[in-house]
């Protein structure tokens, strides 16, 4: 399958012939202000790194992609499968400064224009959701307790539309180089999907699981079609010139953006 995440200054731009007006994307490391090492396009506030940092990569991106940071909202993720519905009142929401707002959330949806959904990664992985049918956008955030979590069904039932006019796509995320135990195994094995399509045991307790494929395999038991399902080839474990990796790097990193947000006007 051909790569539909494309390289741009700072970030991944996601093309498809089933987006057209639709703004999705996926920020690099490289070409920053931050250290980790050096020049590194950190997105993250809550990491220990100067706030200017943060702003001046916040203002870059947001010319590059046309959405004003004004526009933009950013959840306090916590690795649980808590879903938010977001509106033009949220707009701001954790852009300048972190505060207790939308604290817990690891999903956004809208249906509203004009705004720009974002959360923060450096190996879990970014579940992205559209209908332009419907004007429809989400975003998900899935580390290993989130898919065990099932946010990507947290998402889906909140949606009042047909599947088969919605649009997923799995972004870069960490390779089955991401290892889990006997006992992280026993929890996916719960799931109503077949943990030998996305776990490889490799010795005793020591299984790499595809985390990226589980969440494809969980929104297909809920009804999404299976070609509606996009999933990169890129994994941030596997290519640190482009990506952080919090596993890799040992949690001494920065971390990338998901943004997805439709414009007003543009149906």
């Amino acid at each position: 399958m051909t790569e539909k995440f494309i390289k741009q200054d700072h970030f991944l731009e996601y093309k498809d012939e089933n987006k057209t007006n639709t703004t999705l994307g996926f920020t690099t490391r490289e070409g920053g202000l931050s250290m980790y090492p050096e020049n590194a396009f950190n997105m993250a506030r809550y990491v220990d790194d100067d706030q200017d940092n943060i702003s001046k990569h916040q203002a870059i991106l947001a010319d590059l992609i046309h959405f004003p940071r004004r526009d933009w909202v950013f959840p306090i993720q916590t690795h649980e499968n808590k879903v938010a519905k977001i509106t033009a009142a949220d707009k701001g929401t954790n852009i300048d400064a972190i505060t207790n707002d939308l604290h817990g959330i690891d999903g956004l949806y809208t249906y509203e224009p004009n705004i720009l959904l974002t959360m923060c990664y450096a190996d879990c992985v970014p579940v992205y959701f559209y209908s332009e049918k419907n004007h429809y956008v989400g975003l998900a955030h899935a580390g290993w307790r989130g898919t065990y979590g099932e946010i990507v069904k947290e998402m889906v039932r909140q949606i009042d539309f047909d599947l088969n006019d919605l649009q997923v796509v799995i972004g870069p995320a960490t390779s089955n180089s991401y290892e889990i135990n006997d006992d992280i195994k026993s929890k996916f094995e719960t799931l109503d999907i077949e943990t030998t399509q996305y776990i490889e045991t490799r010795d005793e307790d020591r299984h790499g699981i595809d985390l990226k494929k589980a969440n494809a395999l969980l929104l297909q038991s809920v009804g999404v079609p299976k070609d509606n399902i996009y999933i990169t080839d890129y994994a941030t474990s596997e290519n640190l010139d482009y990506f952080f990796s919090y596993r890799v790097e040992k949690g001494q990193t920065g971390r990338m953006l998901a943004f997805i947000g439709r414009k007003q006007g543009e149906d």
